[in-house]
């Protein structure tokens, strides 16, 4: 009972550290849009950057034909990403939509903030890259083009970076319509974007793996199980250069969980050898869900 209590605990707490990464996340990214991407045209790719296309030549608001476009990808999202996405996703496109809306109300903005087009797209790209990441850490999207990129992901050995370039280069060479000048910075900033998206949901799935070499695996093993409630794989070896038996217990897990088990490792066995590597993406229980 005591068990089911603390899964229920932890399940709880996970879900609402979700659901707060995912408005963080969509907060970022509607404020690089409507602040930085739409008063200087980027069109970086993404529904963002059709509807800037569009909205130039359709009696329609930005933040109108984004939620139009999103509800088409939505249905092909559900098709090929599953349920558990396809909802995140749905909240996702809803909540930019209205943060879009809401901007519009609040801060209506008929020209660029600055005149200095280059910082505008540095702030851009890292508001944008930034939401995007997180969300796609959430395992959901913002909807549009990001539902086609996790569906090459899927289906491809593609990064979720590279599929954003190929889904989306096509949208930023439209950008050439508002100038070569325009369309020089949103080929950049589709670039940038790409990059620093596959940079921070590498820093933010980044785990580590522990191979611990030890003569005292009970003990251990018991601190990681208990303390750390991880699990580990445990298999029997010998030492080469002493002719020992040892075990090798292998454990995956956060990098303050690989802090504190290290320390317990080294009080309990000095004498252990204690290899850590960096694992940047897993996927299984206690951590993240394939797409």
């Amino acid at each position: 009972m005591k068990k089911l209590r603390e899964l229920d605990r932890k399940q709880v707490l996970d879900f609402l550290a979700t659901f707060l990464l995912m408005n963080v996340g969509t907060l970022c990214l509607a404020a690089g849009v409507y602040f930085f991407k739409a008063p200087n045209n980027f069109a970086t790719g993404g529904v963002s950057g059709i509807s800037i296309i569009l909205a130039n030549y359709v009696p329609l608001k930005q933040s109108d034909l984004v939620m139009i476009i999103n509800a088409a990808l939505i249905i092909a999202g559900f098709i090929f990403l599953g349920k558990g996405c396809t909802v995140r996703t749905i909240y996702c496109s809803l909540v930019y939509s209205a943060e879009n809306m809401l901007f519009e109300y609040l801060v209506p903005l008929d020209q660029p903030l600055t005149d200095q087009p280059f910082m505008e797209l540095v702030y851009a790209m890292l508001l944008t890259g930034l939401g995007s990441a997180i969300i796609f850490n959430c395992r959901a999207t913002s909807g549009g083009t990001d539902i086609v990129a996790l569906i090459l992901k899927k289906y491809t050995k593609l990064n979720t970076g590279r599929a954003l370039l190929i889904t989306d280069i096509a949208i930023a060479g439209c950008a050439f319509l508002f100038g070569v000048v325009a369309g020089l910075y949103s080929v950049l900033g589709l670039f940038a974007k790409a990059f620093i998206i596959d940079g921070v949901i590498e820093n933010i799935g980044k785990s580590k793996c522990l191979t611990i070499i030890t003569t005292q695996p009970d003990e251990i093993g018991a601190f990681i199980i208990e303390k750390m409630k991880r699990d580990f794989t445990r298999y029997n070896a010998t030492g080469g250069y002493t002719d020992q038996n040892k075990a090798v217990l292998v454990c995956v897990c956060k990098r303050a969980e690989a802090l504190a088990i290290k320390s317990v490792v080294k009080k309990v066995d000095p004498s252990s050898f204690v290899i850590i590597t960096d694992a940047t993406e897993i996927v299984g229980k206690g951590f993240r869900e394939a797409l």
